[in-house]
């Protein structure tokens, strides 16, 4: 065959496998059945601060007076899954697992302290490269990072942990002064850009502050500080344990140091939630008045779980359940159903590829996460993971480096060069981790077979102490 006609031909080719990638990635509002995105992230939520799972927790709920209409709204209109968890238990690690897909050691942000690379590939460049508008509102949290957000055309966003009242917030690179209570802000940004862009598909995540480091009542509007004043919250058995690596001291003498078992510390806690429910309402409230319900995927979680005096503890960072869990909601009422419920264990990384399958577009092979979408239909998917890989490495404060494997019905929490640390907790009979079980025993043998099969599957070395 002559050059010319091989240059024909594979010309003939290029073209050919041209038009099927841009296909595959076609701008979307042409075509029925290809959603919106919100992604409402709150920052150290824990799982059971919501209205609907005190609710359902009954007289074992810790706050059962606490009330999120709007979180409930979406439990109500969408669906809620139970058993959703952080793979790496702090604010920055967390959020990049949202945005790549990827566990932390290999999108590289393990720790407050770091950037998210520029040319990471997430869930917003792919969107974007597929025809979405990107936009981010509100916290982005990669320690200092600044100028626009990598991935999304539109950033409104403050740098570092921000201040609640009358943030600087940076649009698109520009520093902008503002009034009021930052979530609020963050909320009336995203409901204009909203308003503005609505008639292209869009891809949007909104940030929240609350409810990080959120003592004193000038970090809260007015409407909200004397709110559940003489309301009480309630014990867990595992108040009165302490951490392993606090086994010198009681978890009442840790508590009492740091105030965190303090009834005015978790109302506080309790009252960012509250306002942030209410910018979430406002945000829903935005999508039915643009008629843009019905084609949008909206998912409410937060970066991490939260201790309020467990064991002792405070912040995250620990791999105990408070630590890990996280509330998870998904609405998008063309597809799923209203009101269901999944007990399937979903993570962090689940999002980015579960974005991209309802946009129809392809999860990139470097994300470790699996697409929840059948879950969420209400399919049943056998082949569902039944365990997952946690870890944590030291920064601040005193948790100490760790690693785990987290199943359906158990635990075990793996401290480098301190074995006799390990922990192994029973979950199905043991929900609050009360009982740590031999590290030799039979239970313990199946989880460290589990962990070594997780590990080597995720290419993840044990962390340095």
């Amino acid at each position: 065959m002559k050059s010319s006609a091989l240059h024909s031909l594979s010309h003939v080719v290029v073209l050919a496998l041209t038009s099927l990638v841009l296909a595959k990635a076609a701008p979307l509002g042409a075509s029925e059945g290809k959603p919106n995105f919100i992604f409402v992230i709150a920052d150290d939520q824990r799982w059971d601060a919501m209205g609907v799972v005190q609710r359902e927790h009954g007289e074992n709920g810790r706050y059962p007076w606490f009330e999120t209409p709007s979180m409930d709204r979406l439990a109500a209109e969408g669906v809620r899954f139970r058993n959703a968890f952080i793979t790496h238990s702090i604010c920055s690690p967390g959020r990049a697992g949202f945005l790549t897909g990827q566990y932390t050691h290999v999108n590289g942000v393990m720790d407050n302290v770091t950037h998210l690379p520029v040319n990471s590939i997430t869930h917003a460049t792919l969107l974007r490269d597929a025809g979405y508008q990107t936009a981010y509102f509100g916290k982005w949290h990669m320690f200092d990072q600044t100028g626009p957000r990598p991935g999304f055309q539109h950033s409104a966003s403050f740098i570092n942990q921000g201040i609640y009242q009358d943030c600087p917030f940076e649009i698109n690179g520009v520093m902008t002064s503002t009034n009021g209570w930052v979530d609020d802000v963050s909320t009336d940004l995203a409901i204009d850009w909203l308003t503005a862009n609505h008639d292209r598909p869009f891809s949007m995540v909104l940030g929240f502050k609350s409810p990080h480091n959120r003592r004193g009542d000038t970090n809260l509007p007015e409407r909200l500080r004397h709110l559940y004043e003489g309301k009480t919250t309630r014990p867990t058995p595992n108040v009165a344990l302490a951490a392993i690596y606090h086994k010198a001291l009681t978890a009442e003498d840790v508590g009492k140091e740091r105030g965190l078992s303090a009834n005015s510390v978790h109302l506080d806690y309790l009252r960012h939630i509250k306002g942030i429910d209410e910018n979430l309402g406002r945000l829903l409230d935005g999508l039915d008045e643009l008629k843009l319900a019905e084609d949008t995927v909206v998912v409410y979680s937060s970066d991490n779980g939260y201790f309020l005096g467990e064991r002792g503890l405070g912040d995250k960072r620990a791999l105990y359940e408070e630590g890990l869990r996280l509330p998870f909601l998904v609405r998008y009422p063309r597809l799923f159903p209203k009101g269901k419920l999944v007990d399937e264990m979903v993570l962090n990384v689940d999002l980015a590829p579960t974005f991209l399958d309802l946009a129809g577009i392809p999860a990139h092979p470097g994300m470790h996460g699996t697409s929840f979408k059948e879950l969420a239909e209400g399919k049943k998917v056998d082949s569902w993971r039944n365990s997952f890989l946690a870890y944590y490495r030291k920064e601040l404060g005193d948790t100490p480096t760790c690693h785990g494997i987290r199943t359906d019905a158990a635990k075990m929490i793996v401290y480098p060069g301190r074995p006799d640390w390990t922990e192994v907790f029973d979950l199905k009979n043991d929900p609050y981790e009360l009982q740590n079980l031999p590290a030799d025993g039979p239970l313990a043998i199946q989880l460290k077979s589990e962990l070594d099969k997780q590990m080597t599957a995720l290419q993840f070395k044990p962390l340095k102490p």
